[in-house]
């Protein structure tokens, strides 16, 4: 591995002693010498750059770094867990070969000067029709880690398919992410009901899978069925999740929304400067409360934070944008029909949120449709070094909790589009590498086998994505939030960490949560953790979290927050203030 410090460096050195020797194949040279030029464009591009941090990675991904004859290839940046570097793989395609090469940036995501040391780890790989993998065992491995990471990289999101020269079929699924087509069928046949307003087939809703033996008869009754969106046993969710899940839906999916005694409750989002999302969805969790108290069909209408390009069509401006809609389409068209007769409001069938004071949205009454179940919750709050066992606030957050799962219960298309792509840019090195230890050795020029069992297409294929685990979330709260609660350095969130790691060894993944760029600074005195986080524009200084999201734009705002919250959701601890949302 070489080091190279100042432009006056041959560019020759960046590329390592092996790739050099490998380039003796005439398809190499040509190879080689695409790579180079690749190499050098690319780096006049970073050195013109301010900032990496305001660099648009994204426009980079599968756009052709490297053209030859018959050449087609693709560029990949992802930042380091610690921020300290900046991984190039570029991949590309030539002569029926494949060609997949790594170069690390150790610039701290900052401007390439004559004084930054540039490491070169070139890894250079030629693969396909005509020639093998020869070589050290573990180096013929991290050049396969480089070409599988590409490969699933060029299927996100749709972005297109396997250049020529390799076949689609020989790529291995990528375990860090879910089929979002396939779940979303899923999620639909699971959010409504069936002929003659019967429960959707949540009892064998696995049937729906492929199992013919336990295919489901129309009109079968679900006595005793209960909410898939709902995991794990009844001691590891709050008290009566399951009843309180499906008496919401029920209460939201009525079995004729056109019945003159179905009353609704159509709300706007909170749209008011200086909101957050979770305030938004915390204002949400009160309407929905209202709704349930006045046997009210909740109906949300405008959401601003889905008013972006990325929401297509009827999702524009819609919840159901990120998630499944929380009402009926039935009962949503009746609703917006009713809105425009004068009887729907002279009989108080249709009422708005302005109907309501902020207190009753805010600090209303929690449904006591099941009792004080929020008495029997375990503790699981500390604070100062006090196990908070009761507080007089346990019913809002019991409901909060029980709205926010209803709300969030099926992710959409888009929705699950984007958690893809943050997993792969977090985890898709560690779960290629996990892959590619399962494969033949001479994979990709030896093709592998693609079982077709039940077990595999029945029983595996509604899997949760693979994330490295135990994952520890912690989410950093700075910058303006010190003019709502008190705000400690992260210092004090890293002393929580080793204490959760003291009681749990094999704890060394971090998923971080921050707007503050400083945070993301202070990383590299923290190496006995592995961090993950978004790649975005961080705060610095002293500005507000408007502005902050103002200068993100929505799409990308929004996006960035659902997706650490939902990251949070699948981890295994979480550190963080109890006063935020």
């Amino acid at each position: 591995m070489q080091q190279v410090s100042g432009s006056h460096k041959s560019l020759d050195r960046l590329v390592s002693q092996r790739a050099l020797e490998m380039s003796s194949y005439v398809s190499c040279k040509v190879g080689v010498v695409c790579f180079l030029c690749g190499v050098c464009v690319t780096y006049l591009l970073l050195a013109a750059m301010t900032s990496f941090r305001g660099f648009d990675f994204e426009s980079l991904v599968s756009t052709p770094a490297v053209k030859a004859e018959n050449a087609t290839g693709s560029l990949t940046l992802v930042p380091s867990t610690d921020g300290s570097q900046v991984f190039f793989f570029v991949s590309f395609f030539s002569q029926g070969k494949i060609y997949a090469i790594k170069v690390i940036y150790g610039s701290k995501l900052s401007v390439p000067t004559a004084d930054t040391r540039l490491r070169s780890s070139c890894v250079y790989t030629a693969m396909g029709r005509g020639s093998g993998i020869t070589g050290n065992r573990d180096l013929v491995n991290e050049r396969r880690d480089l070409l599988l990471y590409t490969l699933w990289d060029s299927l996100l999101e749709g972005r297109g398919t396997i250049s020529s020269g390799f076949n689609r079929s020989n790529v291995p699924e990528a375990p860090h992410m879910e089929n979002c087509q396939f779940n979303v069928q899923i999620h639909r046949k699971l959010d409504e009901r069936g002929e003659n307003g019967s429960l959707p087939p949540w009892r064998n809703w696995r049937a729906l899978l492929g199992f013919e033996q336990t295919q489901i008869e129309k009109g079968e009754a679900q006595e005793g069925a209960y909410p898939p969106w709902i995991v794990g046993s009844d001691e590891d969710n709050l008290p009566l999740t399951r009843q309180v899940q499906q008496d919401i839906w029920m209460h939201q999916h009525p079995r004729n929304c056109s019945d003159p005694n179905v009353r609704f409750l159509v709300a706007d989002w909170q749209v008011e400067p200086g909101f957050g999302l979770g305030a938004q969805i915390a204002g949400m969790c009160g309407l929905l409360a209202i709704a349930m108290n006045e046997q009210r069909v909740l109906v949300t209408n405008y959401f601003n934070r889905a008013d972006h390009e990325g929401c297509k069509g009827p999702a524009r401006s819609r919840w159901s944008c990120y998630f499944a809609p929380e009402v009926s389409a039935e009962c949503r068209n009746q609703a917006v029909k009713l809105l425009w007769g004068q009887k729907a409001w002279s009989q108080n069938i249709v009422t708005l949120k302005d109907n309501y004071s902020s207190k009753a949205i805010w600090a209303g009454r929690v449904p006591r449709i099941w009792g004080t179940p929020w008495d029997d919750l375990q503790p699981t709050t500390e604070i100062d070094g006090n196990l908070l066992k009761r507080h007089h606030k346990m019913d809002r957050r019991w409901w909060r909790s029980q709205a926010v799962r209803y709300l969030m219960r099926f992710r959409s298309e888009y929705m699950c589009n984007l958690l893809n792509s943050a997993r792969h840019k977090a985890f898709g090195l560690q779960a290629s590498e996990l892959v590619i230890e399962t494969l033949p050795y001479g994979w990709p020029k030896v093709g592998h086998s693609k079982p077709q069992a039940e077990m595999e297409n029945h029983v595996w294929a509604y899997h949760r994505p693979w994330i490295p685990r135990p994952l520890l979330s912690v989410h950093v709260r700075m910058g303006d939030k010190a003019s709502e609660m008190k705000v400690v350095g992260f210092e004090a969130y890293m002393q929580l960490s080793d204490r959760v790691r003291r009681r749990f060894p094999n704890l060394k993944n971090i998923w971080l949560s921050t707007e503050m760029q400083e945070i993301i600074d202070k990383l590299r005195f923290y190496p006995q953790y592995k961090f993950y986080y978004t790649n975005v524009t961080r705060q610095e200084g002293n500005m507000t979290m408007a502005a902050y999201e103002a200068s993100l734009g929505r799409e990308i705002s929004t996006n960035n927050a659902l997706v650490n919250f939902l990251m949070a959701a699948d981890a295994d601890f979480f550190i963080g203030s109890p006063l935020e949302r």
